[in-house]
């Protein structure tokens, strides 16, 4: 049997299962040995054998294995594309039955992703989302996310969802790792956007040159007819200008691009800017803060306008989205402010204390740390970062995974330059409370590095553990 042939048979409905896990096949089923990070599925084609699987498709050439014949075996330029192509064959092709939307970057993806949703929300459609916090297939209920961005049996499953469910149009969030794994292959896209490049996972992609041409990955395979929108206020967006052949649409505030937005007033309450398109122009009131979510606010019209969406429709769904988890999110019911916020990355705590100093009347709080088991040369530098825009700094674990806790803040304290402006307390949860406890009128305690998530890894365990559940039992005891 040839490649082509078994695609046939797996989109005739078949209900032949694919499968890059040996673990999980049974009786019948397509195993593709694909290439990974830690494993190689070829080196799991005998216990893909020895669990049921008839039809073997890998890169490598091999011998034919025990029990496998040549006509089971299929030899492949690619497995990954080949392991892409079966997952869509196999749900129906669900990718070419969706407008397919993505956002890349460093900071700002879940914000653009939500605000997407939103905006082809209000224009009467369902829009499914794959991203960091949630995958929505427009069933009514979302699932918590274990990736920010799935495999491609994973994609086609939930892309098969959504059509089911109704959906139209898909926004995803790109994550670098799996733009360098080539997990959205077979996703034609209409549009995709890059936000800005900032130093993080430099632990996997060893350069931040390398870091970047796994972002660009993603537009240079978009086609002719799709669009590049881009930050013209992040400059590695003219390297990416260089690498696609896509249409180009540019985004700024304040300064010349396609897309532009004025700011009209910012305050606690929200901001106001003028979205202006070659000569339309169109009013935004977003409770979201900062000038990075205006930033995040073009990035989401941008793709918009590209899937076909006029301004005045856009304005609205920018405007009609209120929070989103994680994301600078306030608790309520102290005389003093706190928020929750995903920053975990140097540049991402700064845009984050940057927009709170103004709005922060009385001293600004910071809690924060690092995840172990990832780019180590972030962590000084949010030190760095945190003890120049913040009062006071409380600095805590974070997912330590297998690294020791102690050691990772060793690394974050070696950024400090002075020694009076922080406490150290490796219980992230005795850190909040310290916090809480010593927060007066008006002052604002930021929470930072977790956001949304539920939980804390340690090891290899993981384990329930939520900043905002913390925080609302300290408030609840000052009462």
């Amino acid at each position: 049997m040839t490649f082509e042939e078994l695609v046939a048979l797996v989109r005739s409905g078949n209900t032949l299962a694919v499968h890059t896990d040996s673990r999980l096949v049974q009786e019948g089923d397509v195993f593709v040995a694909v290439k990974g990070t830690e494993f190689d599925g070829h080196d799991f084609i005998d216990q893909a054998l020895a669990n049921g699987a008839r039809y073997i498709v890998c890169q490598r050439r091999l011998q034919p294995a025990r029990g496998c014949t040549s006509n089971e075996l299929m030899t492949v330029d690619d497995s990954t594309e080949a392991a892409a192509i079966l997952a869509q064959a196999a749900h129906g092709n669900p990718a070419s039955q969706l407008t397919n939307l993505a956002v890349t970057g460093t900071n700002g993806k879940t914000t653009v992703a939500f605000l997407v949703r939103s905006c082809i929300q209000q224009a009467g459609h369902k829009c499914g989302l794959i991203g960091t916090v949630i995958y929505d297939t427009c069933s009514g209920r979302s699932y918590p996310a274990p990736l920010t961005t799935p495999d491609y049996l994973e994609i086609a499953a939930k892309q098969e969802e959504m059509v089911k469910n109704g959906a139209k149009y898909m926004v995803i969030e790109a994550s670098s790792h799996a733009l360098s794994q080539n997990r959205l292959a077979q996703v034609r896209f209409k549009a995709a956007a890059f936000t800005n490049l900032a130093g993080d996972h430099l632990d996997y992609h060893k350069t931040k040159e390398e870091y970047l041409a796994a972002k660009t990955r993603l537009f240079s395979a978009l086609p002719p007819d799709a669009t590049a929108v881009l930050n013209r206020q992040s400059p590695e967006a003219d390297q990416i200008a260089g690498q696609t052949g896509a249409r180009l649409l540019w985004y700024a505030i304040d300064e010349k691009a396609d897309l532009v937005a004025h700011i009209e007033s910012m305050g606690t309450s929200g901001t106001v800017f003028t979205l202006k398109y070659g000569n339309q122009t169109s009013i935004v009131r977003t409770p979201l803060l900062g000038l990075y979510n205006v930033s995040n606010c073009l990035t989401a019209a941008g793709l918009c306008l590209a899937a076909g969406f006029n301004l005045d429709t856009i304005a609205a769904g920018l405007s009609a989205l209120k929070a989103i988890p994680g994301r600078l999110e306030k608790i309520d019911g102290a005389d003093f402010s706190i928020i929750v916020d995903f920053a975990h990355t140097d540049d991402a705590l700064k845009n984050v204390l940057a927009t709170l100093r103004p709005l922060c009347r009385g001293k600004l709080r910071v809690v924060f740390g690092c995840g172990g088991d990832r780019d180590k040369t972030k962590r000084p530098r949010m030190a760095r970062v945190a003890e120049e825009l913040a009062d006071f700094v409380i600095v805590t674990s974070d997912n330590s995974r297998t690294e020791n806790a102690d050691d990772i803040i060793r690394d974050i304290v070696a950024g400090f330059n002075k020694i009076d402006t922080k406490i150290i307390e490796p219980d992230r949860k005795r850190a909040i409370e310290l916090a809480i406890q010593a927060a007066e009128k008006e002052d604002v305690v930021l929470i930072a590095g977790k956001g949304h998530e539920t939980y804390q890894i340690i090891g290899k365990q993981k384990f329930h553990f939520s900043d905002r559940e913390i925080a609302e039992e300290c408030i609840g005891r000052r009462r």
